[in-house]
């Protein structure tokens, strides 16, 4: 016990030390917090972002039409080398330039429904029957052979809908806080799909020979119900059905050119769903009036924006900070993540406005291609920075650095949605304890001070994180981010939180200078794997 006690005191000395040799400018950070919190122009970038240009679908016109804006406002904000960095190609565009439903029948409703993005459209305005494929056997499917021709198929199975008797929006109570800041490291949730069980299989055969039966038949179009409820819609891309035990590398995209042809496809609200399979099963029979016209675009790269502040005496020396700047159609990407690029863009302003001069060069980031598994920040890493060794598998493969990585610092990212920032998800590295606990000392009455060396998955830190350099999430209160806004119809402008996104662009602002500040460069993590230089041999 006594010995216990001994290690854990030299331990509370050590990280008394780092807190105490770290160095902050507390007068930079009280001109940040009183340009941030005054001045702000955050929820004005974030219109621009959402009312302005809309949502940002990877690969489409809108992504580039909304990039160029960006471009331009971070050059007009004062900073250099602004500019659209290609990590393409990544397949088709997609515009979705109309859409009507309406339902049919002794009653006329319009429905409350979304296409999903990269569905083809229907040739014009088409008014067929509804179907409910009601089969979750092969056996029972074989009773609507010859029966799809032409409809419009409800797909999904109905869903109750219960009373929402909780909270939709929530901030991190302290209790969760004090778990966060008492967890182990743990491993980052992997964009994957797991291994299903017998039953999870049999089910996904089934619907996979449904999707087909649809297909073969000629179905008009397959409509499925929306997650979520109250007239929301959580819609994101068009299914290109394939069978269960394809493996999960070689299943590709509906925006993929060798995508084979698919169905027009509609996410349907949870409510006018069940309602229309209620009314088949009392022996109506509405039609649906549908038109949906997209426009497909060819095959072109997609892009990052990059711009920055250049540094002093360490110019050469790399601080980054940055989110995703796609978003999915059905909203306008306000939350997902139009917020973190506005946070982003906002704390590269006041650093901008106040004329203050990093030591070394802070870079901001906005990425494409996040929801289709981070691929422009993955690009960006592996073309400046390094990857791990292509010829070999991932879980043993050497990182093969580039000289930049040696002058790269530290990478801070914003991706949950509006939340104000209520700590740092480390990532597992420990030595970053002292360091952030500096750092956060002068929000502590902003409510952010919790340090977890949890790790955190989904976001763009991972293609820092994965090769060893450090990437960091900010933790942030949930506000709606799940229950309303996440990839909904529902993601927009009027469920940012001002304030929230005020606080979190200034300690933003404030990171990223503090990392550019220091005298040393900030501490990186071992990687579990050996390493070794590009080009060696």
């Amino acid at each position: 016990m006594k010995k216990l006690v001994n290690v854990l005191f030299l331990l509370l000395c050590a990280i008394s030390f780092g807190i105490a040799q770290e160095k902050i400018d507390t007068a930079a950070i009280s001109r940040m917090k009183g340009e941030g919190m005054n001045n702000s122009q955050v929820m004005e970038i974030l219109s621009y972002l959402s009312d302005v240009y809309g949502p940002r679908l990877t690969g489409s016109p809108a992504f580039v039409r909304a990039a160029n804006w960006a471009r331009g406002k971070l050059e007009s904000m004062g900073l250099e080398n602004a500019h659209l960095e290609a990590w393409g190609p990544f397949g088709r565009g997609w515009i979705l330039k109309h859409y009507s439903a309406n339902v049919i029948g002794y009653q006329v409703f319009p429905l409350i429904s979304y296409p999903k993005a990269w569905s083809p459209g229907t040739d014009g305005p088409t008014t067929r029957d509804l179907i409910y494929l009601d089969a979750k056997t092969d056996s029972a499917l074989q009773t609507y052979n010859g029966k799809l021709k032409g409809k419009f198929v409800l797909f999904s199975d109905p869903r109750e809908i219960k009373a929402h008797f909780d909270p939709e929006a929530t901030r991190e109570a302290d209790s969760s806080l004090l778990k966060l800041a008492n967890a182990e490291p743990t491993e980052p949730r992997r964009r994957q799909r797991s291994e299903m069980t017998p039953d999870q299989k049999a089910q996904a055969l089934v619907e996979f020979h449904k999707w087909q039966l649809c297909q073969k038949e000629g179905a008009a179009g397959v409509l499925t119900i929306s997650r979520g409820d109250g007239g929301n819609v959580f819609v994101q891309q068009a299914t290109v059905p394939v069978h269960p035990d394809t493996p999960f590398v070689r299943r590709i995209g509906a925006y993929n050119p060798k995508a084979p042809k698919i169905l027009p496809q509609i996410a349907v609200g949870a409510e006018h769903y069940n309602r229309l399979v209620r009314m088949m099963q009392k022996g109506e029979h509405p039609k649906l009036e549908l038109d949906l016209d997209v426009e497909f675009t060819k095959e072109d790269s997609c892009y990052n924006i990059i711009a920055e502040i250049p540094g002093t005496d360490l110019k050469d020396e790399v601080v980054m900070i940055g989110g995703h700047f796609d978003s999915w159609h059905g909203g306008t990407g306000a939350t997902d993540d139009g917020t973190g690029s506005a946070v982003c863009m906002e704390a590269m302003r006041i650093l901008k406005t106040l004329d203050l001069k990093p030591r070394r060069t802070i870079r901001i980031g906005l990425w494409g291609g996040e929801e289709q598994g981070l691929l422009g920040s993955k690009a960006y890493v592996a073309r400046h920075f390094g990857e791990k060794d292509p010829s070999m598998p991932d879980s043993v493969a050497p990182v093969l650095y580039k000289p930049e990585a040696e002058k790269f610092c530290s990478y801070f990212n914003n991706d949950n949605g509006s939340g104000k920032v209520r700590g740092v998800y480390m990532q597992g590295n420990e030595a970053s304890r002292p360091i952030f606990r500096k750092w956060l000392a002068p929000f502590k009455d902003v409510g952010a001070s919790t340090l977890t060396l949890s790790n955190t998955g989904g976001t763009d830190h991972l293609s820092f994180d994965a090769i060893g350099l450090p990437g960091f999430q900010f933790i942030q209160d949930v506000i709606e981010y799940d229950t309303r806004t996440h990839h909904s119809t529902m993601d927009v402008w009027d469920r940012a939180q001002p304030e929230d996104l005020k606080q979190a662009s200034v300690i933003m602002a404030a990171f990223a200078y503090d990392a550019a500040m220091r005298d040393a460069k900030f501490p990186r993590k071992p990687l579990p794997q050996p390493q070794r230089a590009a080009g060696s041999q």
